[in-house]
């Protein structure tokens, strides 16, 4: 069974950054694309960036494009959240998942494991 456990989440103050990871195990990690999503209070998670099995390819929601950067490092089983230039409304609770297909990585249903998440709160 595929377990997901992230960290590197914090409170920080808006302009700032933070690095957040999620380390995996229990299956063939380079088998995986990889997902960050987020969660803040009242909302519905959404998509913030994917990963594919290689790293060769990456995607990013419009709003973090240029300030976030996904990244994995296949021998260390660790997929990365580098996030630079944080606003107030980057405050959420982050998730990472793993999905066995490169198709629909931008929704939810295309995920099949997550993380338990890790809270970024941006203050202004």
């Amino acid at each position: 069974q595929v377990q997901l456990v992230e960290s590197g989440g914090g409170l920080v103050q808006a302009g700032g950054s933070l690095r957040l990871s999620c380390a995996f195990s229990g299956r063939t990690f380079s088998s995986y694309a990889m997902g960050w999503f987020r969660q803040a209070p009242g909302k519905e998670r959404e998509f913030v960036a994917h990963i594919s099995w290689s790293g060769g390819n990456t995607y990013y929601k419009d709003s973090v494009k240029g300030r976030f950067t996904i990244s994995r490092d296949n021998a260390k089983n660790t997929v990365y959240l580098q996030m630079n230039t944080l606003k107030p409304e980057d405050t959420a609770v982050y998730y990472c998942a793993a999905a066995g297909s490169i198709r629909g990585l931008g929704s939810i249903r295309a995920y099949d494991y997550w993380g338990q998440g890790t809270q970024v709160t941006v203050s202004s």
